[in-house]
């Protein structure tokens, strides 16, 4: 049986999915993506591909190789936010979504936006409130070797690590 995510007054589901639901934060307007099932550290969550391919970052791609940002499909997965204490992972070679840590059905998916983008087109000040927070958060080419070592990240992103440290 498949338990729906725990919801609050401050929250509503707005659309359900075969692994986790969107839910919309009443007071913030500010969407996100949480299991409605539960998942253990290094699950396949799901598979996703590249819905459209294009040159160019915007806020809402993934970016796969230099000059190649994807938006994501299934589409729903454009509501995982970050964290600088992700629980999932995008796999861009295999394309796969995986679990980094155990998740339980009302948890929030989350991921190290550093792990894909090099340099992000809109960078944010964080509020993650983890006890790694970054603050802010503008891509991995900002990012000095140690705090990146601290994460999972992309092969394009271990590319582009490896380049910048061979100059």
């Amino acid at each position: 049986m498949i338990k729906n995510s725990i919801t609050n007054p401050t929250t509503n589901i707005i659309s359900n999915h075969f692994f986790a639901n969107v839910l919309l934060n009443n007071h913030s307007n500010q969407k996100s993506l949480h299991a409605n099932v539960s998942f253990s550290g290094g699950d396949v969550i799901c598979k996703f591909n590249a819905n459209i391919t294009q040159s160019f970052a915007t806020y809402l791609t993934v970016q796969t190789d230099v000059n190649t940002h994807i938006t994501l499909n299934p589409e729903f997965l454009q509501y995982i936010n970050h964290s600088c204490a992700p629980t999932v992972f995008f796999n861009t070679t295999t394309m796969e979504l995986i679990c980094l840590k155990d998740l339980q059905p009302g948890s929030e998916l989350t991921f190290f936006y550093p792990s894909t983008e090099w340099s992000m087109v809109q960078p944010f000040v964080c509020n993650c409130g983890s006890t790694e927070c970054l603050q802010l958060i503008n891509g991995a080419s900002h990012l000095s070797v140690e705090t990146l070592s601290k994460h999972k990240l992309s092969n394009f992103i271990k590319q582009q690590l490896k380049q910048k440290l061979s100059l």
